[in-house]
């Protein structure tokens, strides 16, 4: 593997990782709707806004990388 590679699999990993601490994190922040499917809004819950942002920066990075390996590797035009 050269500097210019990544492992897919290892990144892909990080991606469902950050994908699931940022869904806990709105699971415990924000309640359901009265059928406990969607997420309900209605009441403007208050969410620590950094903590909102560190969770989407590494999921964003995560996607971002993921992302330049696939347009790099597969020569998909971004």
């Amino acid at each position: 593997m050269n500097e210019n590679e990544i492992d897919i699999t290892k990144e892909l990993a990080k991606l469902i990782e950050a994908r699931d601490a940022f869904m806990a994190y709105i699971d415990a922040n924000v309640p359901k709707d009265s059928k406990g499917i969607a997420f309900d809004f209605s009441n403007h819950p208050t969410l620590d806004a950094k903590a909102v942002y560190e969770h989407f920066y590494k999921l964003d990075y995560q996607a971002r990388k993921i992302r330049g390996f696939v347009i790099r590797n597969f020569e998909v035009k971004a």
